[in-house]
């Protein structure tokens, strides 16, 4: 049997300028230009330029702003399309002229500098080209070269690369001419590309130095080739023992010319299929003279306003007999692109109030750490902290520091950065984890390299001077700091 029930239910949704300015806060500095291009491009009463003297009203216009809203009829529904108020649209406001950042109006334009680069794989097919080939070589380097990873490896195996080029290009070739081939590359610079391991680079390397007379290329290669395994878990006493040697400087000066080598030759050549990436950031921070100064960042962002040609029209409509089809439409056009001009310019002054006071609030929470740049003086602060001071939403707080930098006196940090949870004291106190990072940082720099301090000697140590911390926690810093562990930090 069918029952017809009625209920209430409260839900919650987003009106379109919310979604708006949840999305253009999300958008960074650098790429803040770009959204504005794309909305001037689809809303033609919106448009950038310098502030316009506004326009003589005409004596209708300003005795009916004399009067004020008692000579004013009411909007009609948004849902009539027979009338038209156009009242709201006449008047000059706040929206003719609106300047998305306002600090300096006489800021000189700068253009972004743009840097060239020749890509690897360039550069490779030019040193190629000097090696007098034949047309089927020629193919066997193209084809090894395109193989070459960016950081300048070849790991897709040499019999596959034979099948490439049986397959792909109908070149008949063998194991012994691509390995041929793949030897004169591997002599290109820089030194130690095209190699199939690490231990491939470094040997390569460690031959373009090799004269026969440094004792510290000719150890050096010895360790590589019979020792690798001991060098890479730095067993230096097997190492001794295995190459047959007394001294033990000829290790420890053949281990530092290793670990100046290049581990990823094709970082040397900058990819042409990696764009340059410039850090804008969204904020700078300025110490004036003990006092924080912050200011909102906002190069990329033109000055905004609406187009004054839309009272042209609506004049025109207001004095026609309103009867024009044609001319009702294009009024009832402009309205509706006026109205999504308006939101988009208070979405950014909504967007720029809401950065300056998640900022400001950021700043005063850690004063401070943005006097000198201390980590230790950087205090446990979490999403919420901040969301209770600008009494705003978690979610807001999180889309602010998800996705904006900050340039200070010593550095440029995302503000991320600035958030990190808290490790107990023995005074009761809540200590920021990045205040735990830099002592174990300085705990480890400070270290004898010989004997190097393990996880469970670190955490004596943090529990010596008042943090209690367990030494997993300790691991788990350690590795978030790129530290390896204590024997692999040993040295002779």
């Amino acid at each position: 049997m069918q029952k017809l029930n009625l209920s209430q239910s409260l839900q919650q949704k987003l009106s379109p300028q919310q979604i708006q300015f949840i999305k253009l806060l999300q958008v960074p500095t650098a790429e803040l230009e770009s959204r504005i291009e794309e909305e001037l491009e689809l809303n033609p009463v919106l448009e950038e330029g310098e502030e316009q003297e506004p326009e003589v009203a005409s004596e209708t216009e300003a005795h009916e702003e004399e009067n004020g809203s008692e000579n004013e009829p009411m909007d009609e529904p948004a849902a009539s399309n027979d009338d038209i108020d156009i009242k709201d649209y006449l008047r000059d406001d706040d929206y003719s002229s609106y300047k998305t950042y306002s600090d300096d109006d006489e800021e000189e334009d700068r253009e972004m500098p743009v840097a060239t680069s020749t890509s690897l794989h360039e550069t490779l097919m030019t040193q190629l080209g000097f090696l007098g080939l034949n047309e089927k070589q020629h193919a066997i380097g193209k084809q090894l070269i395109g193989s070459i990873e960016g950081d300048g490896y070849i790991r897709r195996p040499l019999e596959s690369i034979v099948n490439d080029l049986a397959f792909a290009q109908s070149i008949d070739t063998t194991l012994e001419e691509v390995e041929t081939i793949l030897k004169k590359i591997q002599t290109f610079d820089p030194a130690g590309i095209a190699a199939q391991n690490l231990q491939e680079c470094l040997m390569l390397q460690l031959d373009r130095m090799d004269d026969g007379q440094d004792v510290d290329v000719i150890v050096g290669k010895r360790i590589i080739s019979e020792c690798y395994e001991e060098f890479t878990k730095k067993h230096y006493a097997k190492i001794l023992k295995k190459l047959d040697l007394d001294d033990e400087d000829y290790i420890k000066d053949a281990i530092e010319l290793i670990v100046k080598l290049n581990p990823k030759p094709g970082g040397e050549v900058s990819s042409g299929m990696v764009k340059n990436q410039y850090v804008i950031p969204d904020f700078i921070l300025t110490n004036n003279h003990g006092k924080i100064e912050v200011a909102l960042n906002s190069r990329n962002a033109p000055e905004l306003r609406v187009s004054r040609s839309y009272n042209e029209m609506f004049q025109a409509y207001d004095k026609s007999d309103k009867k024009d089809k044609k001319l009702k439409e294009a009024v009832s056009f402009v309205k509706q692109k006026l109205d999504a001009a308006r939101w988009f310019i208070d979405a950014i002054k909504q967007r720029q109030q809401t950065l300056l006071r998640t900022m400001r609030a950021i700043v005063e929470f850690q004063y401070d750490y943005f006097l000198d740049g201390d980590e230790t003086k950087l205090k446990p602060m979490i999403l919420k902290d901040i969301a209770q001071v600008i009494n705003m939403d978690i979610s807001t707080v999180s889309r602010v520091a998800s996705s904006k930098t900050v340039q200070t006196d010593f550095g440029t940090f995302p503000l991320k950065y600035f958030f990190s949870e808290g490790i107990a004291t023995d005074s009761g106190e809540e200590a920021s984890s990045r205040e735990v990072k830099q002592i174990i940082k300085d705990f480890i720099s400070a270290e004898d390299k010989s004997k190097p301090l393990s996880d469970d000697k670190l955490e004596d140590l943090l529990n010596e001077k008042g943090y209690n911390i367990a030494r997993r926690t300790v691991a788990k810093y350690r590795e978030q700091l790129n530290i390896p562990v204590a024997r692999l930090r040993r040295e002779m």
